[in-house]
């Protein structure tokens, strides 16, 4: 760990580890299989990062977006760390590129989709090119009990066979007893090194309130907020542009983002969102994972959230920089019955319903 701490300073530029970071880079070093759960902007990736730099050989990291690779790739390599990605977005030069580097050894870094690692041959090749540490980043992803489930990430441990059963480091910043043991069983041979640590984040202000007239109420909150970047989540598409275009006309950048506008278009938004300041993003929950962008200010949800994981995770993208950071909540009686009625309809097992339903009568209670 002397060592870890040399590279912390020479390589990342940080006299010290943040409050766990420690504990799970050592465990990480000595080989051990680790779950992770850490609150967003606690330096989660640097338990990886740090690693990849001072042991050597090839770390695969699992991702589930493009645009979270590539901010990942563009940081290590502006630290002089050889990264690259392998996605559906790379021309046939890059891709060659990226190979060409882990076949000669020189990679420490690649950021794949569960997706591409579950292609035939795929994992082996990375095996025969001396893969020898394997990420699953947002890690709740591979747990029917997550609040964001996805069927892709079950392959990881076929995947992981296939690349000769290195060490895993599963990393979320939400996962409840439930979804820890899921994630457990999922990835890991034998139970895993688990680290839980505090989901507190002081600089953020917590506020709530009951629906009433919610365009006024959100425009008067990020009118008094003018200048900084925020987002503004809704439940639903339609409401996403209906709520940019009024904040727009009063002055605002708004972006409207939501699964329904054109790719190239919610690309375009992300991206000046990511870059630009003073950028109100009025989006649904598909803008979610990946946005990384230190210094949002505020966080508003205009329709009371399904849970409370997810809505941990939604305010989390807010003071990222550890700065003083706001969220405003609103909800009403027809938000409760929104959501019963959306768990209540859904095709999921009686237990899992029965966790969900948990989950919403928990957000109820806190806004309460």
């Amino acid at each position: 760990m002397d060592k870890a701490a040399l590279t912390l300073r020479s390589v990342f530029g940080y006299d010290s580890f943040r409050p766990g970071q420690a504990e799970i880079v050592e465990a990480v070093l000595a080989g051990r299989d680790v779950l992770a759960v850490m609150p967003t902007g606690s330096g989660k990736s640097l338990c990886y990062q740090l690693p990849a730099v001072q042991a050597g050989g090839l770390t695969v990291v699992v991702s589930p977006l493009i645009a979270l690779m590539r901010d990942q790739v563009g940081q290590m390599t502006s630290l002089g760390v050889a990264a690259a990605s392998l996605n559906s977005h790379n021309d046939p030069r890059q891709t060659d590129a990226a190979w060409d580097l882990i076949e000669r050894g020189e990679l420490r870094l690649l950021f794949v989709s569960p997706e591409r690692l579950a292609i035939d041959g795929f994992a082996e090749r990375l095996r025969r090119a001396g893969a020898r540490r394997l990420v699953i980043d947002e890690a709740h992803c591979v747990s029917q009990w997550g609040h964001d489930f996805r069927p892709e990430y079950r392959t990881l441990i076929t995947a992981r066979i296939a690349l000769g059963r290195p060490p895993i480091l599963a990393l979320t910043a939400t996962a409840d007893d439930a979804t820890r043991a899921d994630i457990a069983a999922q990835l890991f041979d034998r139970p895993p090194l688990t680290f839980v640590h505090s989901f507190d984040r002081p600089n953020i202000d917590l506020s709530f309130a009951v629906k009433e007239r919610p365009r006024e109420q959100i425009a008067a909150f990020v009118a008094a907020r003018k200048g900084a970047s925020g987002i503004v989540y809704t439940a639903a598409r339609a409401r996403t542009e209906q709520l940019a275009a009024s904040l727009a006309k009063a002055g605002h950048r708004a972006l409207p983002y939501h699964a329904g506008l054109d790719q190239q278009v919610r690309s375009e938004n992300q991206d000046v969102f990511l870059k630009e300041d003073g950028i109100v993003m009025v989006a649904t929950v598909a803008f979610g994972m990946g946005i990384n962008k230190p210094d949002v200010r505020y966080v508003v949800h205009a329709d009371m959230p399904a849970g409370i994981e997810a809505y941990y995770q939604e305010i989390g993208r807010a003071g990222r920089d550890g700065l003083a950071a706001e969220t405003l909540t609103l909800y009403g009686a027809e938000d409760m019955a929104l959501r019963r009625r959306q768990t209540a309809e859904r095709e999921i097992s009686p237990e899992q319903r029965r966790v969900e339903l948990k989950r919403l009568a928990t957000m109820i209670d806190l806004c309460e």
